[in-house]
Formats: C-alpha cells, sequence, structure tokens
C-alpha cells in the first residue's frame, strides 16, 4: 500500500524521514523445536544460564523437555520461577537481585510475555546496575537510555499473543503510580525466539482467547499507525526510534497476522483438539511482534496500561488459579473497538484493508467505512469467545473515567504513533465508547 496516500492525518514531511530500519530477531518455529534448546544455549556461548518461568508452566512437559535439552548439552540452568504473571516493579526487582547474584553468562525464559519481559529486565539490571526507575519509560521513569547490549537471551514463548519475543519492550505495573509502563530498547530485543507451538496445548480457552485479541490488536495497530515518513528524520541513524511508524515492512507481518487471526482465533478458542487452529495463533503471534516492535502500537494499548493497573480485583475466565488481574489481552482488546472507530477517518485505507484482513464482509464499502467494519469485526469476535462485553464487566463506569484518561496521557511514547493527535478530551470520549458495545 502506498503509503503517501494512506489518508493519514500526519502528512508526509518534505524534509523528514526518508527510511526505516529493520532490527527482526532470530527466530526458529515448529512443534517440539524446545528439544533443540541446549544446542540453541551452545551456539550462542552459554554455559550457565538463569532459567525464567512461572509455577504453572514449570510443571508442564515443554519445560521438562527443554530443561533436560539444556542439560544435555552440558549447560548449567538455575531455575527461577516466581515469575509474576503479569509482573510489578516489585517482581522486577526480586528476578533482577537475583541476576546479579548468580554470576549468569545467559538467559532462557520459558513462559508468556510476563515471564519473558521479567528476563528482559533482570537481564538489564544485572548487566547495567541503576535506580530501578533510571531506564523506565518517560515521564514515569527517567528513559536513560541502555548503556549498550545485554546478555544473550533466548526467548520461549508460552501463549500465542505478546510477541515479546521478538521486542525490545518489557512491560510492568508501576502499583504505586496505579498504571502500566515498561524500558524500551532495542538492545533487550531477545537474541533468539525458539517458538514450539506444542507449549500451548494445555492453554485453557479464556487464555487462548485474551492472548489471541493481544495478537489482533498488536497487528491492527501495527498496520494503521502513522507512517513512518510522517515523522522528523533523526539526527543520527541511531536516533531513529524503535517504534518508527507503519513502513512497508511491517505491513507484511501484520497483515498475515491479521489474516491468521481472523481465519483461526474463533476456532482456537472454541475448538480445544484443533491443532491446526494454535498452530497458526502462535505463527501470528510472532508474525505481530515483530511487525509492532518494527512500526509500534498505538492508542488501545495506552488505554490498556490504566485499565489494567486501575483494577487487581477482576478474575477473567481461564486466570482463575492466579491472583485477580486483568490479563494484559483483554485490557488491550476492550479499548480497541472505540480506538478504531476513532482512528478510522485519519486513514481510511488502512483501516479497510485491516477489515477485510480480519474477515469483514467489506463488498461495496468505501475506505471511509473502514473503522466502524474492522470495530463491528472486532466485537463479533469478542462475543463470540465470550469476552467481556467492555470496560463496565471489569466494574469500571464514568467515575473512572479521569483516572483512566490520567493514566493513558502518560503514554505519549504509544499515543504519538496513532494516525491522528489524540487529546485528553478524545480519551474521555473513547473510555466512555468503550464501557459497553452490546
Amino acid at each position: 500500500m502506498d503509503r503517501e496516500t494512506h489518508g493519514n492525518a500526519y502528512p508526509i514531511l518534505p524534509d523528514g524521514e526518508e527510511g526505516f530500519t529493520v532490527e527482526a530477531a532470530r527466530m526458529k518455529f515448529g512443534p517440539g523445536i524446545l528439544a533443540e534448546l541446549g544446542g540453541d544455549a551452545v551456539s550462542l556461548g552459554m554455559t550457565r544460564v538463569a532459567l525464567f518461568t512461572d509455577p504453572r508452566v514449570a510443571a508442564t512437559a515443554p519445560f521438562a523437555m527443554a530443561l533436560e535439552s539444556l542439560k544435555r548439552a552440558g549447560v548449567d540452568p538455575v531455575v527461577y520461577d516466581r515469575c509474576r504473571v503479569e509482573p510489578t516493579s516489585a517482581s522486577f526487582l526480586d528476578a533482577a537481585d537475583f541476576a546479579r547474584d548468580g554470576g549468569f553468562d545467559g538467559y532462557v525464559s520459558i513462559g508468556g510475555g510476563s515471564v519473558i519481559d521479567t528476563a528482559k529486565a533482570a537481564n538489564l539490571y544485572a548487566t547495567y546496575p541503576a535506580d530501578f526507575l533510571a531506564y523506565v519509560n518517560k515521564p514515569l521513569g527517567e528513559g536513560i537510555p541502555v548503556p549498550g547490549p545485554v546478555k544473550p537471551h533466548i526467548a520461549c514463548p508460552t501463549t500465542c499473543g505478546t510477541g515479546s519475543e521478538t521486542t525490545g519492550v518489557a512491560i510492568f505495573d508501576h502499583v504505586e503510580k496505579q498504571v502500566k509502563t515498561g524500558i524500551s530498547s532495542r538492545h533487550l530485543r531477545p537474541s533468539l525466539a525458539v517458538v514450539d507451538p506444542r507449549t500451548i496445548d494445555s492453554l485453557p480457552p479464556g487464555a487462548i482467547a485474551a492472548t489471541g485479541f493481544d495478537v489482533l490488536t498488536h497487528a491492527i495497530e501495527s498496520h494503521t499507525a502513522r507512517p513512518f515518513r510522517s515523522r522528523p528524520r533523526p539526527d543520527s541513524p541511531t536516533a531513529r526510534p524503535p517504534y518508527q511508524g507503519a513502513n512497508p515492512w511491517s505491513d507484511i507481518g501484520s497483515l498475515q497476522a491479521i489474516r491468521l487471526g481472523g481465519q483461526w482465533l474463533e476456532r482456537a478458542v472454541n475448538d480445544p483438539d484443533c491443532a491446526e487452529a494454535r498452530d497458526a495463533l502462535m505463527f501470528a503471534a510472532t508474525l505481530a511482534g515483530l511487525a509492532f516492535g518494527n512500526a509500534g502500537v498505538h492508542i488501545p494499548h495506552a488505554m490498556s496500561y490504566s485499565v489494567a493497573g486501575m483494577n487487581h480485583s477482576f478474575t477473567a475466565t481461564g486466570y482463575e488459579t492466579v491472583d485477580p488481574m486483568v490479563p494484559h489481552g483483554i485490557s488491550v482488546v476492550l479499548n480497541a473497538p472505540a480506538a478504531f472507530r476513532f482512528t478510522g477517518p485519519a486513514a481510511p485505507e488502512a483501516h479497510l484493508c485491516a477489515a477485510e484482513a480480519l474477515g469483514a464482509d467489506t463488498r461495496g464499502a468505501v475506505p471511509e467505512d473502514g473503522g466502524e467494519l474492522l470495530a463491528t469485526r472486532l466485537i463479533s469476535m469478542m462475543r463470540a469467545t465470550g469476552l467481556p462485553n467492555g470496560l463496565s464487566a471489569l466494574g469500571y463506569g464514568e467515575a473512572d473515567i479521569p483516572g483512566l484518561v490520567k493514566g493513558a496521557a502518560a503514554q505519549q511514547r504509544l499515543l504519538t504513533i496513532a494516525p491522528r493527535p489524540v487529546s485528553e478530551d478524545d480519551l474521555r470520549g473513547l473510555y466512555a465508547d468503550a464501557m459497553r458495545y452490546w
């Protein structure tokens, strides 16, 4: 798609950005591929590794296979199984203490995005010790750039959603501020992603739904982001931000991830015996991670951080065995229909293209219909997979909107990727629209 005719509210700058940088992670994919983990670790020079996971994953057959592979290759794995689902500043600090004391020359993470992000943070603070907020994104943190490369990290996802195995972002819940934020640096991108679809065979349907919708929102936000050529040209190549805006390379991965999600997500949730559906979602998650790690995400994710950060009493279907919280994918997708209705007029062709890829009936549609068609298709999929009916189903109401807006407005790194400017008044309207969909 020609981004110059994208209809984007941010115009192409005549003296602005001319290029984009692709920093894709190394990745291997296939059923049973975790059996090769030991050889992968040796190839990266690992001899003593910090093996990050959580108690539930640690009890699974894929984890046992991975652990045996490491030991068989002569690698000494030291297990850290205290990773928290939806990590906090405190859980990141605990992991960092473990990493600093261990004398590790490499890291392996086996789990969902929470585990992978915890390993990224532990690796960072063990390699370059600093006050915790030093590397955290502004305005909640100081936003100091990561000084350089960290130790090798192999990320092995066990959910079909976050794409964290391919990105340089680590997200956590800043409990004191009641908002999620993160650390972002190309140096945090794992050295290798080992993606084994068999790891999600035992994932409950509710978790498949939550993580699967994270895939879709990653991909749609990446595809509908402001174009990379609407950004100012950086002073130097190293100053180009990790989130560069939509570009021809990111569109390849984002559109295919949207197609796979539209075709297979409902079946993966509602038919637990369909391995083909779950395999497709696992691949879509990695594709979406590659795309948004390059282009960026915008309004649904910016809104999600306060949705999750202000609510620690909700118990989602499929997450009954963990502490009450709003799973990341749910906190994101509940904002998505409202957000895409809002951004549709700024990038109509991109929204219509995404709607068609997701499976919406676009016969006779014009580009200006794209945002509404995309929102309608997402809502239909949400209903078919048993997701909550908007933010009100989490317990939010009109009185909570000011607090939600405050948290979202702090996510300027994400909001500036949207295809149109977003004010606090706009955010108030978006949260109101997201309260209920049917």
